[in-house]
Protein backbone atom coordinates (compact mmCIF):
# COMPACT_ATOMS: atom_id res chain seq x y z
CA UNK A 1 0.00 0.00 0.00
CA UNK A 2 1.73 3.16 -1.16
CA UNK A 3 -0.78 5.78 -0.06
CA UNK A 4 -0.56 7.49 3.32
CA UNK A 5 -3.61 6.92 5.52
CA UNK A 6 -4.47 10.64 5.22
CA UNK A 7 -5.13 10.17 1.48
CA UNK A 8 -6.64 6.67 1.67
CA UNK A 9 -10.36 7.28 1.28
CA UNK A 10 -11.48 3.65 1.21
CA UNK A 11 -10.20 0.10 1.27
CA UNK A 12 -11.67 -2.67 -0.86
CA UNK A 13 -11.52 -6.36 0.06
CA UNK A 14 -8.09 -6.88 -1.53
CA UNK A 15 -6.60 -4.03 0.53
CA UNK A 16 -8.29 -5.36 3.69
CA UNK A 17 -6.74 -8.78 3.04
CA UNK A 18 -3.32 -7.08 2.94
CA UNK A 19 -3.98 -5.26 6.23
CA UNK A 20 -5.55 -8.06 8.32
CA UNK A 21 -4.61 -11.70 8.90
CA UNK A 22 -8.29 -12.80 9.03
CA UNK A 23 -9.76 -14.94 6.25
CA UNK A 24 -13.11 -16.54 5.44
CA UNK A 25 -15.19 -17.39 7.36
CA UNK A 26 -13.86 -15.04 10.02
CA UNK A 27 -13.16 -11.89 8.00
CA UNK A 28 -16.13 -9.76 9.02
CA UNK A 29 -15.61 -6.56 7.04
CA UNK A 30 -16.02 -6.33 3.24
CA UNK A 31 -15.03 -2.70 2.63
CA UNK A 32 -13.91 0.35 4.59
CA UNK A 33 -15.02 3.82 3.54
CA UNK A 34 -14.61 7.40 4.72
CA UNK A 35 -11.19 6.69 6.20
CA UNK A 36 -9.68 9.62 8.09
CA UNK A 37 -6.18 8.35 8.95
CA UNK A 38 -6.47 6.27 12.13
CA UNK A 39 -9.07 8.70 13.55
CA UNK A 40 -12.29 7.33 12.06
CA UNK A 41 -13.83 5.23 9.32
CA UNK A 42 -16.86 3.18 8.38
CA UNK A 43 -16.53 -0.55 7.80
CA UNK A 44 -19.14 -2.35 5.68
CA UNK A 45 -20.33 -5.94 6.15
CA UNK A 46 -22.95 -7.43 3.85
CA UNK A 47 -24.74 -10.17 5.75
CA UNK A 48 -25.79 -13.12 3.58
CA UNK A 49 -27.80 -16.22 4.43
CA UNK A 50 -25.13 -18.60 3.10
CA UNK A 51 -22.67 -17.72 5.89
CA UNK A 52 -21.82 -20.72 8.10
CA UNK A 53 -23.01 -19.27 11.43
CA UNK A 54 -26.64 -19.29 10.29
CA UNK A 55 -26.78 -23.11 10.25
CA UNK A 56 -26.84 -23.03 14.05
CA UNK A 57 -27.63 -19.42 15.02
CA UNK A 58 -30.56 -20.01 14.78
CA UNK A 59 -32.03 -22.58 12.38
CA UNK A 60 -35.60 -21.24 12.65
CA UNK A 61 -34.61 -17.52 12.77
CA UNK A 62 -31.17 -16.63 11.46
CA UNK A 63 -29.55 -13.93 13.63
CA UNK A 64 -26.05 -12.55 13.06
CA UNK A 65 -24.18 -13.31 16.32
CA UNK A 66 -23.51 -10.32 18.56
CA UNK A 67 -19.90 -11.35 19.10
CA UNK A 68 -19.43 -11.11 15.33
CA UNK A 69 -20.65 -7.50 15.45
CA UNK A 70 -17.98 -6.73 18.05
CA UNK A 71 -15.31 -8.58 16.06
CA UNK A 72 -16.31 -6.67 12.91
CA UNK A 73 -15.81 -3.41 14.78
CA UNK A 74 -12.39 -4.54 16.00
CA UNK A 75 -11.33 -5.67 12.52
CA UNK A 76 -12.40 -2.35 11.02
CA UNK A 77 -10.45 -0.34 13.59
CA UNK A 78 -7.48 -2.71 13.38
CA UNK A 79 -7.24 -2.30 9.61
CA UNK A 80 -6.91 1.49 9.79
CA UNK A 81 -4.35 1.21 12.63
CA UNK A 82 -2.23 -1.14 10.50
CA UNK A 83 -2.60 1.18 7.48
CA UNK A 84 -1.34 4.10 9.57
CA UNK A 85 1.76 2.12 10.59
CA UNK A 86 2.42 0.98 7.01
CA UNK A 87 2.38 4.65 6.00
CA UNK A 88 5.18 5.16 8.56
CA UNK A 89 7.13 2.31 6.88
CA UNK A 90 6.61 0.07 9.93
CA UNK A 91 4.21 -2.78 9.14
CA UNK A 92 3.07 -4.52 12.35
CA UNK A 93 3.71 -8.23 12.73
CA UNK A 94 0.37 -8.86 14.44
CA UNK A 95 -2.78 -7.08 15.66
CA UNK A 96 -4.34 -8.25 18.93
CA UNK A 97 -7.86 -7.45 20.12
CA UNK A 98 -7.36 -6.42 23.77
CA UNK A 99 -10.55 -5.17 25.45
CA UNK A 100 -14.29 -4.79 24.99
CA UNK A 101 -16.20 -2.31 27.15
CA UNK A 102 -19.64 -0.69 27.32
CA UNK A 103 -21.26 -3.18 24.93
CA UNK A 104 -24.95 -2.80 24.19
CA UNK A 105 -26.94 -4.85 21.70
CA UNK A 106 -29.97 -2.90 20.48
CA UNK A 107 -31.58 -4.88 17.62
CA UNK A 108 -31.01 -8.22 15.84
CA UNK A 109 -29.12 -8.28 12.53
CA UNK A 110 -30.42 -10.69 9.89
CA UNK A 111 -29.40 -11.96 6.46
CA UNK A 112 -29.88 -9.26 3.86
CA UNK A 113 -28.77 -6.49 6.22
CA UNK A 114 -25.83 -4.21 5.45
CA UNK A 115 -23.93 -3.41 8.63
CA UNK A 116 -21.97 -0.17 8.91
CA UNK A 117 -19.28 -0.16 11.62
CA UNK A 118 -18.79 3.52 12.51
CA UNK A 119 -15.44 3.67 14.31
CA UNK A 120 -14.01 6.74 16.06
CA UNK A 121 -10.65 6.81 17.81
CA UNK A 122 -10.80 7.64 21.50
CA UNK A 123 -7.09 7.42 22.29
CA UNK A 124 -3.73 6.10 21.14
CA UNK A 125 -0.65 5.45 23.27
CA UNK A 126 2.42 3.82 21.76
CA UNK A 127 1.18 0.51 20.32
CA UNK A 128 -2.35 0.63 21.82
CA UNK A 129 -5.50 2.10 20.22
CA UNK A 130 -8.97 2.62 21.74
CA UNK A 131 -12.09 3.09 19.60
CA UNK A 132 -15.77 3.77 20.09
CA UNK A 133 -17.82 1.73 17.66
CA UNK A 134 -21.43 1.89 16.55
CA UNK A 135 -22.89 -0.79 14.31
CA UNK A 136 -25.80 0.48 12.25
CA UNK A 137 -28.24 -1.08 9.78
CA UNK A 138 -30.17 1.37 7.59
CA UNK A 139 -29.16 4.16 9.98
CA UNK A 140 -30.51 2.34 13.04
CA UNK A 141 -28.10 1.61 15.88
CA UNK A 142 -27.94 -2.17 16.41
CA UNK A 143 -24.85 -2.42 18.65
CA UNK A 144 -22.28 -0.20 20.33
CA UNK A 145 -19.02 -0.87 22.14
CA UNK A 146 -15.60 0.45 23.02
CA UNK A 147 -12.75 -1.77 21.82
CA UNK A 148 -8.98 -1.66 22.04
CA UNK A 149 -6.21 -3.23 20.02
CA UNK A 150 -2.47 -3.67 20.35
CA UNK A 151 -0.07 -3.74 17.41
CA UNK A 152 2.96 -5.99 17.80
CA UNK A 153 5.84 -4.56 15.84
CA UNK A 154 8.57 -7.18 16.48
Amino acid sequence: MSEAPESLQSADILQILELLPHRYPFLLVDRIIEIDGDRSCIGIKNVTFNEPQFAGHFPTRPIFPGVFLIEGMAQTAGAICVASKIAEQAKPKQVFFMTIDKVKFRKPVEPGDRIEYHMRKLNNRRNMWWYKGEAKVDGTLVCEAEVSAMLVME
